[in-house]
């Protein structure tokens, strides 16, 4: 396996502008001897996000990016360990604190644009420099969720995280999935704490740098915070802080972990935003996001495993259908939410449309090779996947913002950790025990007396089966090693859940939380007022038209 088989090169990425890849030698754009980390729900990447601020100090620096921001979100159960606390603290201990936050759309919208507005007035208010960002297309968003902290004077405990969790509310829950006690408002059939599932990756190492070189691109950029003047009027009056103060000289990138054998490639998306107002570090935008799974897919043979909230695009599940087609053994294997989050028929009914075309073409190229699943909790409600993963025949894998649709390929903001490992020999040990983590949830695996007394399943212990070591996942994972394995193991326990509810749920619940999705029939009439809707609203495309021709990325 060599880097450069499944990774973007420089020129690969498409993108002359951007810094990120000036550290890297040559044609390589990722950077190797790193340590990345999955942290499996927001209870883990919260709690760790809360001791690596606890533990700046004066002349550290902090940066990030949310795209919801809700200034009393707890990170712990903890007095005090709301983010806006948290990170305030850190500014007045003399820590260099800055944050660009989504500006967004209006409330009634289900956005969250006076959430982000506290969020940023607070952390102002302490000191911090947190700044509304809507230098985006029109309908569009700042998706990036990342987080970098340097510690001055000991740059070995320098880290980034990137994923898909925001700095907000529902986003807490943990393996049991009973939903974060500060619940945001969603569909009825969700209850009143949505269960959510959902990852981010900690990195040590290089890559720490060159995730560091996103946010500083994007801070640094010339061009006004909003396009709107009404929205500049506005904030002038408010007293607003409308011009980034520069940031402290950029550390040069820590050394290599001990012992890393991680390759870290960050991949992203901008939109082309027209007019002569493109980003100067991505002229015309940069789609290194659908580029890169575009090359990943293509090596595909055995295994495609993805979690993902918004698997839609027919554009994008074409890249998939392709691989199905010409490799006869490949499978598909999908985790995505039950139900859109939003009920009102103007947001559900598109989005259904459009994820119901994007699976239908996967099935009609791979046909029982695909396999398509929700999740619920022991209450039996459903759980929310917002997770953004997927894992390539145990090589490749990725965890970031970035779902799987024109939206975030084209038009939004993205930001996406791939990772390789060299330590595996056949296989990435990184990407296996990726995938064998986040099935031993889903299939409610049970460890033996030898780990635990008595026989109790992983949810019970009140462990994440990120917590396991390896040998123990692999003893408890050992069917699912190979994918015709997981891909049986995932039917079976799916198709069980479905006979004991079938049976009014009597006799014992069988062990998983894996429900097959279920079908949509749309009528004509439906399928033509929800369309236009999907297309322009839900999942608009941000490439300059000679692209959107070719239909390249």
């Amino acid at each position: 396996m060599s880097p450069d088989d499944w990774l973007l090169t420089k020129s690969e990425r498409g993108n002359a502008q951007t810094t990120i890849d000036d550290v890297h030698p040559g044609q390589q754009a990722w950077s190797v001897g790193n340590h990345v980390r999955p942290l499996v729900h927001g209870a883990s990447y919260f709690a760790e996000l809360a001791d690596c601020i606890a533990g700046t100090r004066a002349g550290d620096l902090i940066l990030f990016t949310d795209w919801r921001g809700d200034p009393d979100e707890r990170l712990t159960d903890e007095p005090g360990s709301t983010m806006v606390a948290l990170l305030g603290a850190a500014d007045r201990r003399g820590v260099d604190v800055r944050g660009l936050i989504w500006r967004s759309h209006w409330d009634k919208f289900s956005f969250s644009g006076a959430e982000n507005r506290q969020t940023g007035e607070q952390l102002q208010a302490d000191g911090a420099e947190a700044l509304l960002d809507m230098r985006v297309r029109t309908g569009g968003s700042h998706h990036q969720k990342l987080v970098v902290i340097r510690y001055a004077g000991r740059p070995d405990r320098d880290i980034a995280f990137v994923g898909g969790i925001d700095l907000c509310h529902s986003r807490r829950d943990d393996p049991r999935h009973e939903g974060d006690p500060q619940a945001q408002s969603m569909a009825k059939a969700y209850g009143p704490t949505p269960a959510w599932h959902d990852i981010q990756a900690a990195i040590s190492g290089p890559a720490v740098y060159d995730v560091e070189t996103v946010f500083r691109e994007r801070w640094t950029d010339p061009t006004p915070l909003s396009r709107s003047p009404v929205r500049r009027l506005r904030d002038r009056l408010s007293g607003d802080d409308l011009s980034p103060d520069p940031l402290p000289v950029q550390a040069p990138p820590p050394k290599p972990v001990p012992g890393g054998t991680h390759t870290v490639q960050l991949l992203r998306t901008y939109p082309n935003l027209r007019h002569g107002r493109d980003y100067p570090f991505a002229r015309g935008g940069e789609r290194s996001v659908a580029r890169g799974y575009s090359k990943a897919l293509a090596r595909a043979e055995r295994l495609i495993y993805i979690e993902d909230q918004y698997l839609w695009s027919p554009e994008i599940a074409a890249t998939f259908a392709d691989a199905l087609r010409s490799k006869p053994e490949l499978r598909v294997i999908a985790v995505l939410p039950h139900l859109p989050d939003q009920s009102g028929a103007l947001s559900r009914v598109p989005q259904e449309l459009g994820r119901h075309d994007a699976v239908s073409r996967l099935i009609e190229a791979g046909g029982d090779r695909v396999a398509v699943y929700g999740l619920e909790n022991h209450r039996g409600l459903p759980v929310y996947v917002h997770a953004k993963v997927c894992v390539i025949d145990d090589w490749w894998a990725t965890i970031g913002s970035d779902n799987f649709n024109r939206r975030s390929w084209t038009h939004d903001s993205e930001l996406s950790a791939v990772v390789l490992d060299s330590a595996g020999g056949d296989h990435s040990t990184y990407a296996r025990r990726l995938r064998l983590t986040l099935a031993a949830e889903h299939l409610d695996r049970r460890l033996g007396p030898d780990d635990y007394p008595g026989d109790i399943s992983v949810l019970e212990t009140g462990r994440a089966p990120a917590d396991l070591d390896d040998r123990l996942l692999l003893d408890v994972m050992a069917d699912c090693v190979a994918p015709e394995g997981m891909f049986e193991a995932f039917s079976s326990a799916a198709a069980a859940l479905q006979a004991w509810r079938d049976n009014d749920c009597r006799g014992d619940r069988p062990p998983g939380r894996l429900r097959t999705l279920r079908k949509l029939t749309i009528s004509a009439l439906t399928r033509a007022w929800a369309l236009p809707m999907y297309r322009v609203v839900h999942d608009p495309d941000g490439r300059p038209r000679p692209l959107r021709r070719r239909h390249a990325f």
